[in-house]
């Protein structure tokens, strides 16, 4: 362990995170920020509503890192044992906290609802922390100090978790420790394997100093690549991030796709912005999804038209005005049946561009001839479509993520070749 960053590890605490109930996404929020803020991750674990585990890692986690935050196991009822079990943990009694008491009345007064004990007891803090009031919920963060470690344990409800971390961990852990600068730069590339990627860098990536590192991140047919560098000197790591990354672009430009650390939804979207244009999709086997990835961000409706989602051959004919004689002759599955979706779109929806899917995305459906994850995308305009099979090997989600991926990644393709 590098004795001049500081280490943070996280301890998520539940039994409905270990057996998959509820999906952590915590973890990764905090860690994003934690990172922007200087501090390196070290661990995360998960352990569920038992004592004896959530003292094992405390202990295990502190002898790793100076911060140990802690998310979960706060709330009303007998199963959330976090708070028992962090008193006696730091020595000390269970308490009324005078604000967090008023808190706790405020909210349910607000809601007009009756307050059951149990609700009171959400005031009740060791007499060892320091509080962390809750502007969002009705349970308080505490905060411990122990054998120069901090301990920091919040609710496991995102929301008001994110509410402590902004407003007052990352700033209290930023007076109390020196951090150093973190700094990334991450980009996009698609058209290259992970393996074949590193042959064509590996001088670049032996010639980087010590304080910068790279890393790849493959995923869905594409990998990313992040630089990330770690100093107290800021300007210059700055700077020396800075270069190396446009070496980096340099190298890998013929796949480039992005030098942000943005999805592929984001990178089509401020192409179709810049040029004026718009776009619609004619999904099948996506069932939605790529209109799902597109609407995901703020402003959506200044470029994206609407989707037909043609399932059955039967939408495919009578809305997107695929013809039968095309259906009966090549199937569903098949260059010629994405073509005339592509144009039916644009008919339809009246955008300057569409996509358009059609595959089989399994467990079965498949064929000899089309096996299961045979794909085929279409992009277009009204002057030229582009077409593009696929052969995935996966599950039905991946294979639909994939699709989805890859079809936007062809869309970009047409978009860029138009513009140069």
């Amino acid at each position: 362990m590098d004795s001049s960053l500081i280490y943070a590890s996280i301890i998520t605490i539940g039994d409905e995170l270990l057996i998959g109930q509820v999906v952590d996404t915590n973890s990764s929020w905090m860690a994003t920020e934690l990172n922007k803020a200087g501090v390196w991750m070290k661990r995360r674990v998960a352990v569920g509503d038992n004592k004896s585990d959530i003292v094992e890692a405390l202990n295990q986690e502190s002898s790793k890192a100076q911060i140990v935050l802690i998310t979960g196991g706060l709330g009303p009822t007998a199963d959330d044992i976090t708070k028992p079990v962090l008193c006696e943990y730091f020595g000390g009694k269970l308490v009324t906290d005078p604000g967090a008491l008023q808190n706790v009345q405020d909210i349910f007064a607000r809601l007009q609802r009756p307050m059951l004990a149990v609700n009171l007891k959400q005031a009740e803090v060791p007499d060892t922390c320091t509080v962390i009031q809750n502007k969002r919920g009705t349970a308080p963060g505490m905060w411990f100090e122990k054998e120069g470690k901090i301990f920091v344990s919040m609710p496991g409800v995102p929301h008001e978790m994110k509410g402590m971390m902004t407003d007052y961990v990352i700033p209290a852990l930023q007076q109390h420790f020196r951090m150093p600068a973190i700094v990334s730069h991450t980009l996009l590339t698609a058209g290259i394997g992970e393996s074949f990627l590193s042959e064509l860098i590996k001088d670049f990536e032996q010639s980087l100093p010590p304080e910068v590192k790279l890393a790849y991140l493959p995923n869905y047919g594409m990998v990313r690549l992040r630089l990330t560098g770690i100093s107290y000197d800021v300007q210059a790591l700055q700077a020396t991030a800075q270069a190396r990354f446009e070496e980096l672009k340099e190298q890998v430009k013929e796949y480039l796709v992005t030098d942000r650390d943005e999805p592929l939804s984001h990178v089509v979207a401020r192409l179709l912005q810049d040029a004026g244009k718009t776009l619609s999709t004619a999904e099948s086997c996506t069932g939605g999804y790529i209109a799902h990835l597109i609407t995901q961000q703020s402003g959506a409706s200044r470029h994206f038209k609407g989707s037909v989602v043609s399932y059955d051959n039967q939408v495919k004919g009578e809305v997107l005005h695929v013809q039968q004689t095309t259906l009966q002759t090549v199937g569903a599955v098949s260059e010629e049946t994405v073509r005339e979706m592509v144009q039916g779109a644009l008919a339809v929806l009246k955008s300057d561009y569409a996509l358009a899917v059609s595959g089989i995305m399994g467990p079965d459906g498949g064929t000899p001839e089309k096996p299961v994850g045979t794909v085929w995308v279409a992009a277009g305009n009204s002057q030229q479509t582009i077409t593009q099979k696929f052969q995935f090997r996966f599950d039905r989600q991946r294979n639909i993520e994939l699709t989805a991926n890859n079809a936007l990644n062809l869309l970009r393709k047409l978009i860029v070749s138009e513009k140069a």
